[in-house]
């Protein structure tokens, strides 16, 4: 039995809402698993157009116009252009780690929460990784490629186990503390790196360089985001830090490493075996040719991004993503989101909830208050994060008469949004 993750913040227990469910615009593309589909039926939400392929940005732009909810994977891309045209948008549901297919910022600034999937796909992720490195230790990749041409190598030549062997993760997250758990099973001595401090689990051992890390490790592995401080973060000088004969695995981003760089040692020997699972340029869909330089070498394993692609993570990553933006709907709460300030709420039925999203300005929580007063209406509880560009208010007043202080909220300069919840 498929196990699934629960990602709840409170009780979802309303029913009254603002805006009928039955109203609300939803597509998911790129076959966002049924679980997505299921929840949101579960919760009241039944207005879901569900596309199994990426649109294009002519296609996006003409299908974003209404939609309330989008909800996305790898291949769709949601840039300024696209999302200027959604005038509706409320969230966007990345049923992925990775969020870099969205620009955040332009979310952010029109008050769009965006959610992703950063636990639910770990344990896939680890156990493909820990499968390479048994195969690149056995040197599986060149013995099944001479197996299939009719050639029979057997020889422990270049064969080893991987117990006592010196495993090296780049980024210490979640994929990677559950990669050093099950490597430390196998017997393996593991070794991490990352810009942030964390706890070690079991008897992982932190380095503070990157150097020091390539030359004691057996294997590296990489487990990093996408950003311009990770983006061929192994080029021609690091992998020269790489011990003679070591091993290279990247299940995290395509642009980690620099392909040309890497081609051209493992021609010369110094990297043995390798295991690759993003590239920098990925073919579409099935029918695109997958072209890499590195469909050359018979001791490299090439798989196509699917370090995540298991069902047990597919339904798990459908109801994490899908429960968070159903609390955010319903609720009011953005714990988790990426790009929003997170506030966490409770369900009170007995009162109005207002929210108020704004550009992060001094003046703004004065004028606020200063319309609630004017219009004697009691704010009983009153909730507020920021972060660098935006406020999230939440207010919770008693009384149902909100039209006139909702089209003061409005009017308040510095205002992205000002809506009642329910």
């Amino acid at each position: 039995m498929i196990s699934r993750l629960y990602f709840i913040i409170s009780p979802l227990t309303m029913t009254k809402t603002s805006f009928e469910k039955s109203k609300i615009n939803i597509l998911l593309l790129e076959w966002v698993h049924e679980s997505a589909v299921e929840t949101f039926r579960e919760n009241g939400y039944t207005n879901i157009e569900y596309i199994k392929w990426a649109l294009d940005q002519d296609q996006l732009i003409e299908k974003i116009k209404d939609v309330h909810f989008i909800w996305i994977r790898s291949r769709t891309k949601l840039t300024k252009e696209v999302l200027s045209h959604a005038k509706r948008l409320k969230s966007i549901g990345c049923f992925c780690i990775g969020t870099n297919q969205v620009d955040l910022e332009t979310a952010k600034e029109m008050g769009v929460a965006v959610f992703n999937a950063p636990f639910s796909n770990t344990r896939s992720v680890a156990e493909l990784v820990i499968a390479e490195i048994i195969f690149l230790f056995r040197g599986i990749a060149e013995k099944n490629a001479l197996a299939h041409s009719w050639g029979w190598l057997k020889s422990a030549v270049n064969s080893y186990e991987v117990r006592g062997k010196n495993l090296w993760i780049v980024g210490y997250g979640h994929i990677g503390t559950q990669l050093g758990i099950l490597a430390e099973d196998l017997g393996m001595n593991v070794y991490y790196y990352d810009i942030e401090k964390k706890l070690s689990l079991w008897n992982v051992k932190s380095k503070k360089t990157f150097k020091e890390l390539l030359e004691i490790s057996d294997v590296v592995s990489f487990h990093v985001p996408e950003t311009k401080d990770t983006k061929n973060m192994l080029n021609k000088e690091t992998l020269a830090y790489m011990k003679e004969g070591s091993y290279l695995v990247n299940a995290s981003r395509g642009t980690v490493v620099e392909i040309d760089d890497l081609v051209r040692y493992l021609e010369s020997g110094h990297i043995l075996w390798a295991a690759i699972d993003v590239f920098p340029s990925e073919p579409k869909g099935k029918g695109e040719e997958f072209v890499s330089p590195l469909r050359a070498f018979d001791n490299v394993i090439l798989t196509p991004h699917i370090g995540w692609s298991t069902l047990e993570a597919q339904e798990n990553i459908g109801f994490e993503v899908s429960q968070k933006i159903v609390t955010f709907s319903d609720n009011g709460s953005t714990i988790w989101a990426v790009n929003y300030p997170e506030v966490s709420l409770p369900t009170f039925e007995w009162v109005t909830r207002i929210i108020h999203l704004h550009m992060n300005v001094p003046w703004v929580l004065n004028k606020i208050n200063e319309a609630f007063a004017k219009n004697e209406i009691n704010i009983s509880a009153q909730y507020l994060q920021t972060n660098d560009k935006i406020g999230y208010m939440v207010m919770d007043v008693e009384t149902d008469e909100v039209a006139n202080i909702l089209q003061e909220l409005n009017d308040i300069p510095g205002t992205i949004r000002a809506r009642v919840l329910y």
